[in-house]
């Protein structure tokens, strides 16, 4: 029913930018929301950034001001624009469909993709 298959990621110098695509089939991608989330080893998936169907976006504290999330209906697609990188971003990243829960933002999809490997090292 989900099929979600991340790509662009890459080994960049840090200060340097990266371009994630998130292809995403997901009945009613229109009306969903869709979030970025990365996982470094030994380290919980974390949610980086949150845009919902009108366009509106959240980003973590972390990555706020260097990471832009947008999206591309038409296309079924979500992107995530990655500038003035930092060894601490080194991770691998995974889109999912999401939706706000009493217990915060939750990725609806029980199937994620396999993700896709940022390493930013000198």
């Amino acid at each position: 029913q989900v099929q979600l298959v991340e790509s662009g990621g890459g080994l960049v110098q840090p200060g340097g930018s990266l371009r994630l695509s998130c292809a995403a089939s997901i009945s009613a991608f229109s009306t969903s929301s869709m979030g970025w989330y990365r996982q470094a080893p030994g380290k919980q998936r974390e949610l980086v950034a949150r845009i919902t169907s009108l366009g509106s976006t959240n980003y973590a504290d972390s990555v706020k001001g260097r990471f832009t999330i947008s999206r591309d209906n038409a296309k079924n697609t979500v992107y995530l624009q990655m500038n003035s990188l930092k060894p601490e971003d080194t991770a691998v990243y995974y889109c999912n469909a999401v939706s706000l829960t009493s217990r915060g933002i939750r990725a609806t999809s029980d199937s994620w993709g396999q993700g896709t490997q940022v390493t930013v090292s000198s």
